[in-house]
């Protein structure tokens, strides 16, 4: 049985989904970035979701975003549903798209986890070895200069999508939003922090891949390689799933956000014993969303705070 998970309104986000066995389905082409993005755009205005930061990565992909209403299981399940439709389509793939693992979501707790894990989607493809500096990445991205001012676009895509059904309008925009923590403390340090921060990251692969012996792919061959193919870089097994972030040198910040999630899990298992012995005026914690949403079960107006 999975571990229960707060859907808190107002939460931000680092999301990973990974391609089944690592295969290359969202090689950057003008086909992929597209779908990626008209469906982002089409996903994100649907559930009321902010988005702060993009990457799609060959095999994987990588999104900040903030749940404004604490709908992110809704928005994940159709954002990911229409993305693998569409890819079989353009890709003529048969079989499932998505990785069996769940995706990955880890709730970024402070402005320091904020700058640090929109730095690392940045700097993805230079920590895979694909390009030496993250603007020159092909596929579907924001660039540093774009947070909080940015807008993507996409018409949309021929394949898969119907032209006749109103949902999928002809063209789309995403306008990209500062992350409300950021709002909060003052906006005017972010662009700077991110960029010191990705530098960081891009110089600490720089010097990874020389270490090695090894050299950049390049964006043109990054492009042009089957989608077929599977990563073969080295990737430790995923025996760790985080639940949230709160960046480094936070104080006791960690040890009271980890308090807080046993404390959730703990009362959430307690209203769920009660729940199955048939007790239905069992209350569960704030933030209980598959019991809430699917069993009509009562949840507590008591939100707590990390």
């Amino acid at each position: 049985m999975s571990q229960p998970r707060e859907i808190a309104p107002g939460a931000t986000y680092l999301i990973t989904r990974r391609v089944l066995r690592r295969h290359l389905l969202f090689r950057p082409d003008a086909v992929i970035t597209q779908l990626l993005v008209y469906t982002l755009a089409v996903s994100t205005r649907r559930y009321g979701i902010e988005v702060h930061a993009f990457c799609a990565m060959s095999s994987h992909l990588h999104i900040v975003v903030t749940d404004t209403n604490g709908v992110l299981p809704r928005f994940l399940q159709f954002f990911h549903r229409i993305v693998a439709l569409g890819t079989k389509v353009l890709r003529r793939w048969e079989g499932p798209v998505w990785d069996h693992e769940a995706t990955s979501v880890v709730r970024l707790l402070t402005r320091a986890a904020v700058v640090e894990k929109i730095a690392y989607v940045l700097a993805n493809p230079v920590a895979a070895g694909l390009v030496r500096h993250a603007h020159e990445w092909p596929g579907a991205k924001v660039h540093v200069s774009e947070l909080g001012n940015g807008v993507l676009r996409a018409a949309r895509p021929t394949a898969y999508l119907d032209p006749k059904n109103p949902q999928w309008p002809e063209e789309v925009t995403l306008s990209l939003a500062l992350p409300p923590v950021i709002e909060q403390d003052g906006a005017e340090d972010f662009g700077r922090e991110v960029t010191a921060e990705l530098q960081r990251q891009e110089a600490q692969a720089h010097a990874r891949i020389q270490q090695e012996g090894l050299r950049f792919l390049g964006a043109d061959r990054a492009s042009k390689i089957s989608p077929y193919e599977r990563a073969k870089t080295f990737e430790s097994l995923r025996d760790r799933n985080p639940t949230f972030a709160v960046g480094h040198d936070q104080g006791d910040t960690w040890r009271i956000a980890a308090a807080a999630v046993r404390a959730f899990r703990a009362s959430y298992r307690a209203a769920l014993h009660r729940w199955c012995a048939g007790v239905r005026s069992a209350v569960f914690p704030a933030g209980t969303w598959w019991m809430r949403m699917f069993h009509g079960a009562s949840v507590s107006h008591v939100v707590r705070t990390m």
